[in-house]
């Protein structure tokens, strides 16, 4: 498959599985939303998220990623942005955290904010930037055939790893929460989901 060994693909598969099931912003964003809205709030976004990821792959494959990696000023703003993004999603989850099990009304319940918010999540997530650019590029092989096509094949393997695996956690978070009709199990998830957003965005904003 344009030159890329079964071995290579088969590790680079492996690779971003593992990376995928490691707790994060996109992860912590899918859970809450199928927590508090259902799953099919969940699986939308996972689909912003996927959006935001497929975003980062066509940077990388025009060259663009390395260009805001490179400039320390553009870095720091996305990074204080994506700071301050994560916060504000903590503290508007922590304070939802008190309603009722399954929200269906609100602007909040809406399909397409979920979906505006995940692509956002992940599009001021300035480390997907660096993790594009020093990534991806480890299993191209200049070698192997055209090099952007090897970038292309790589990015959509990954955006598709990547949805699959949050889409299984939205619905199956989105499932387990109408089950539980008391809704504490909703409200547990909705408020470690929060804590973990404001964590995750002090983190950001004092990271060099």
């Amino acid at each position: 498959m344009l030159g890329l060994s079964a071995a290579a693909l088969a590790g680079y598969l492996a690779a971003i599985v593992v990376l995928m099931l490691t707790p994060g912003p996109d992860m912590m964003f899918v859970l809450a939303n199928a927590a508090r809205y259902g799953a099919r709030a969940g699986v939308v976004a996972a689909l912003g998220v996927a959006a935001g990821e497929a975003v980062h792959v066509t940077a990388v494959v025009c060259g663009l990623a390395a260009a805001i990696s490179a400039s320390p000023v553009l870095f720091t703003v996305i990074r204080w942005a994506g700071a301050a993004y994560l916060v504000l999603l903590g503290v508007r989850a922590l304070r939802s955290a008190g309603g009722p099990a399954i929200a269906t009304d609100g602007a909040d319940a809406r399909p397409g904010r979920a979906f505006l918010r995940g692509l956002v999540t992940n599009l001021l997530n300035p480390k997907m930037i660096l993790f594009s650019v020093a990534f991806l590029p480890q299993f191209v092989s200049p070698a192997s055939g055209d090099v952007t096509a090897q970038l292309v094949l790589l990015g959509a393997l990954f955006v598709a790893v990547q949805l699959t695996v949050d889409i299984a956690l939205g619905v199956g978070a989105g499932r387990l929460a109408g089950r539980l009709a008391d809704g504490r199990w909703a409200r547990r998830i909705n408020r470690i989901c929060a804590v973990a957003f404001v964590a995750l965005g002090l983190r950001l904003a004092t990271s060099s």
